[in-house]
């Protein structure tokens, strides 16, 4: 894939490089905001993703935000990838609220384990939603005083984690060491009691499940 890295931290712009390009990508990194909307103007049509940090040079506030949003409205909208040191719900609820897919929102911890990072980067750039499981926590946390979301048990509140993060009903099996006919049993006892379509594809139900605890 051809990747366009924007990071201001050398090191961590360095390591994820290598990290990309170990794994067969094409990586142009750069290192502000203001390269990376110079990047963007220059033309997108030759970059599968972007990955990019939220604060970046000159300001320091959202730059990386607002250009992965100018990504977002191009048509065809480019897959962005957004980096963060910190859980900013805000940001992330805009960003994700995207319907199309290609969008994805982790914390910078969770580079630090390469193959969930890769794994992202390709679920994001093949049109799919990549969401880090803190930045979950926090939406539930948000909305937890709905009533739809008291009725879920342990087990279906930890299966909405795993269906946010885009993970199938495979990798959730494997993650809760149970056997698919439970996860299917989970996953359709969590649709039905937070009123969500049941028959959904990967990506939509991701989205279906943002929605869901984007409302206030």
């Amino acid at each position: 894939m051809r990747v366009l890295l924007a990071e201001d931290a050398a090191l961590t712009r360095g390591g994820l490089t290598e990290i990309l390009r170990v794994a067969g990508h094409h990586v142009e990194a750069v290192g502000d905001g203001d390269a990376l909307t110079a990047r963007i103007r220059a033309g997108t049509a030759d970059l599968d993703i972007v990955i990019t940090d939220v604060r970046m040079p000159p300001t320091s506030t959202d730059e990386g935000l607002r250009a992965a949003l100018s990504l977002r409205a191009l048509r065809p909208p480019v897959p962005v990838l957004v980096l963060s040191s910190y859980v900013e719900t805000e940001y992330a609820a805009e960003l994700l609220a995207d319907p199309s897919g290609g969008v994805g929102y982790l914390l910078k911890d969770r580079v630090a384990r390469v193959e969930d990072f890769l794994g992202a980067v390709r679920l994001v750039a093949g049109g799919g939603t990549a969401v880090d499981t803190e930045l979950m926590n926090r939406l539930l946390r948000r909305n937890a005083d709905d009533d739809r979301l008291r009725r879920l048990s342990p087990r279906e509140s930890e299966v909405l984690g795993l269906l946010a993060e885009g993970r199938n009903n495979a990798a959730i099996a494997r993650s809760l060491v149970i056997g698919l006919p439970a996860v299917e049993k989970h996953i359709g006892n969590v649709f039905m009691k937070l009123d969500l379509p049941a028959d959904l594809d990967a990506n939509r139900r991701v989205l279906a499940v943002l929605a869901y605890l984007q409302r206030r």
